[in-house]
């Protein structure tokens, strides 16, 4: 496959900003018409017995194959944050098959557990799910061992993705991300500048990202607008990207 569309959002657990709303039937259904190969997904719910109880609509099984259902048949999950009732993390969905796929614990503290799914495609691209901390010095720390584990796994001649949820509000992360690893973001290639994709109802802050390399960036442009910014908290991010 030459022409890759790229998509990250962070579901915030299948409900709507501030929690009013169980919107996950609307996020699957608004993550098909996009047409996307791969997606990238952060809170992603495995299992919550509490939720399944409770919350009308819920799925029967795990979220991430809810979002998959017939339209991504390759899918990894990566278990982050673990708890009583259940447990959530990062999920990537592809219509490439995986020839491997593991997740990397990120995690600085024991209330704040952060990680890094990585799946390696049959095509040959390494796709990094990510999503980082809220707090500066956790994810300078969680920066630096994304870095250490790039360098040290990933052969720097092979296409890589990185997409995620990098709550890098001051965008401190970002020049390390790009100068460390080679990699360049869509909207930096395209605009000069990172897209702003948070808060969903009034976009203000650059917290998703993709980033790549060995890729042209056709476009990238932030989903804004109804019915997406009543799906999540974040704007969903979408990027074409042509393999070189």
């Amino acid at each position: 496959m030459s022409l890759y569309r790229i998509l990250t959002l962070n579901i915030h657990k299948g409900f709507s900003a501030g929690n009013r709303k169980f919107t996950l039937e609307r996020i699957r259904s608004c993550l098909r018409d996009t047409e996307a190969n791969a997606v990238f997904l952060q809170e992603v719910v495995g299992d919550n017995t509490k939720k399944r109880k409770r919350v009308a609509g819920w799925p029967d099984g795990n979220q991430m194959e809810y979002l998959a259902d017939s339209v991504w048949q390759h899918f990894a999950y990566g278990k982050n944050a673990i708890y009583q009732h259940g447990h959530h993390g990062n999920a990537i969905l592809s219509e490439i098959p995986f020839s491997a796929s593991r997740n990397i614990d990120l995690s600085c503290y024991s209330f704040s557990r952060r990680g890094v799914l990585h799946g390696h495609t049959q095509e040959g691209v390494h796709l990094l799910c990510v999503h980082l901390g809220l707090f500066e010095k956790e994810r300078q720390r969680q920066v630096s061992q994304l870095i250490d584990y790039v360098e040290s796994t990933i052969p720097a001649d092979e296409a890589l993705i990185l997409a995620g949820d990098f709550n890098d509000w001051r965008s401190k992360a970002h020049a390390r991300i790009e100068t460390r690893l080679g990699l360049m973001e869509t909207g930096m290639a395209l605009r000069g500048s990172l897209a702003k994709t948070f808060p969903a109802f009034m976009p203000a802050f650059a917290m998703d990202r993709i980033y790549q390399r060995g890729f042209e960036v056709v476009a990238s442009r932030v989903l804004s607008g109804k019915p997406w910014t009543q799906l999540s908290d974040h704007c969903a991010l979408l990027a074409e990207l042509r393999r070189r």
